[in-house]
């Protein structure tokens, strides 16, 4: 029996997967409607989280954050089986899931962080990446369940916190490149180019197949090599900048870049390589 608390739209779909490969679910929402909607589907829905885990050996979660993952649990651990495992699948913080670990270890019971990069077509589908990490020997108890959820199950090594880490590292990744999309678009606008133009070069030349060259080049630190002075990028920012001020348009994230660029520049580096302004992340 599998208890799953948090029927919002990532949540229900991995019910509906799992009923769909016969599984038997016990769901739990704060707004009972979407938990009893699961019903149709086979799930057997709770109205008081507590009598949702009871018999449950996986206790799964998709919920908001770091305080509420703590308030459910607490809610719910009165109930919980002896030797059952709690799966999260909730993005939290990393001293949240290092936290939660020993704190549940302490009361019993194994924590596992298992934050997703899935949509709820991806839980439908079992497809998209699952990341865990931890203690490989409680990991291995439900490896095989987790298996089944998504298209791929990574593991990250012994650091129960590691798994939350890389969730909030691909999250920044997929905010910072949306952020560029948007000055992509604005400045696009301001210079008359449509979004479907903007696609057709995008189509042809794919910036994206750079980045693990790019992320190598920028570990290693190698930075007097350049292939573009900071000087000459630096130059076209200002470009992008004032064009879209021009037409009235402010961009988001290119002038916090600028102004990042603007420091390097000041320390001596506009003849270095223009990613020496990532050189103190490393």
């Amino acid at each position: 029996m599998v208890a799953f608390i948090g029927m919002g739209h990532l949540g229900s779909n991995f019910v509906r997967a799992m009923l769909k490969k016969g599984g038997q679910v016990q769901v739990w929402n704060r707004t009972p409607a979407k938990a009893k909607a699961l019903e149709t589907y086979g799930a057997k829905a709770f109205t008081e989280v507590a009598d949702a885990v009871k018999g449950a050996t996986r206790i799964h979660l998709t919920l908001k954050d770091d305080s509420t993952v703590n308030e459910i649990l607490e809610q719910a651990c009165g109930s919980f089986e002896p030797g059952s495992i709690i799966i999260d699948h909730t993005t939290t913080s990393v001293m949240g899931a290092a936290e939660r670990t020993t704190l549940w270890k302490k009361r019993g019971y194994n924590y596992i962080h298992a934050p997703v990069f899935m949509g709820p077509q991806n839980a439908l589908e079992s497809t998209g990446y699952m990341l865990v990490s931890g203690d490989k020997s409680i990991i291995g108890i439900v490896e095989a369940e987790l298996e089944k959820m998504t298209g791929k199950l990574l593991y990250f090594g012994p650091d129960s916190n590691k798994a939350a880490g890389m969730k909030l590292i691909g999250n920044l990744f997929l905010i910072a490149m949306t952020g560029g999309i948007a000055d992509t678009l604005a400045l696009g606008k301001a210079s008359g180019i449509t979004a479907g133009e903007i696609s057709q070069l995008f189509d042809a030349w794919n910036p994206g197949a750079m980045l693990p060259a790019r992320l190598k080049k920028m570990a290693v630190g190698n930075f007097d090599q350049p292939t573009w002075e900071l000087n000459m990028a630096r130059k076209d920012a200002r470009l992008m900048i004032n064009g879209a001020q021009s037409a009235g348009i402010e961009l988001a994230v290119i002038p916090a870049i600028a102004g990042v660029m603007d420091k390097w520049i000041a320390k001596g580096h506009g003849n270095d390589d223009w990613t020496v302004i990532g050189k103190d992340s490393i």
